[in-house]
């Protein structure tokens, strides 16, 4: 291999993704990328609940009648959810139909109205776990990056007292690292300086 092979092969080195385009798209454009849209982030937040025992490319598929379905993920709209639309969402064959997981994106938005009204927004309580920037990390290898961490741990036991549900560890983690509160891209991807460069770190 020469070094221009070896250079172009670095420059599209992905963590994870390589082979299906809504992935590659996901982890090229979004993955790692700071957020701080009460709205955006509160889809990602239903979004990863919904991925609990699924892949997250099945949910990306979804996403668009997702965002369909739930209004846009309007917080207020989703909170205002009664049982009528409850059972439309559940006959709805674009989105996963788990009860469970319906019910807790309705009660989430509950959730996060109270959040934003005691905090002022749903991003300033996030943010405020990692202190207000991302948590910057350099792992050799996406196999190195932990499936929780003490924040994410700490996020989850405070989301659940407020009575949300879907929030373990191990999904909260998987929500700092798509909403950008953790840069988790490895070190060799092509991604990692410039996800890193956008945090001010």
């Amino acid at each position: 291999m020469t070094t221009n092979q070896s250079a172009a092969q670095l420059a599209t080195t992905r963590c994870f993704g390589t082979g299906s385009p809504v992935y590659e798209a996901y982890h090229d454009e979004e993955w790692g990328v700071p957020i701080h849209d009460d709205r955006h982030l509160f889809e990602l937040l239903i979004l990863e609940g919904a991925q609990a025992g699924l892949s997250w490319e099945t949910i990306l598929k979804r996403r668009d009648t997702y965002r369909t379905a739930f209004d846009n993920f309007d917080i207020k709209q989703v909170a205002g959810y009664g049982p009528a639309k409850i059972a439309t969402l559940l006959e709805d064959e674009g989105i996963i139909r788990n009860r469970l997981k319906v019910n807790a994106a309705v009660k989430n938005a509950g959730a996060t109205l109270e959040i934003q009204s005691k905090f002022g927004s749903f991003d300033a309580y996030l943010w405020s776990f990692v202190g207000g920037k991302p948590v910057q990390n350099d792992w050799p290898s996406i196999s190195n990056v932990p499936a929780e961490t003490p924040e994410s741990i700490a996020l989850s036991k405070d989301l659940k007292k407020r009575g949300m549900s879907f929030v373990g560890p191990t999904i909260m983690y998987a929500f700092m690292q798509s909403t950008g509160m953790v840069n988790d891209h490895q070190a060799t991807c092509f991604r990692h300086r410039a996800v890193k460069a956008m945090s001010g770190r």
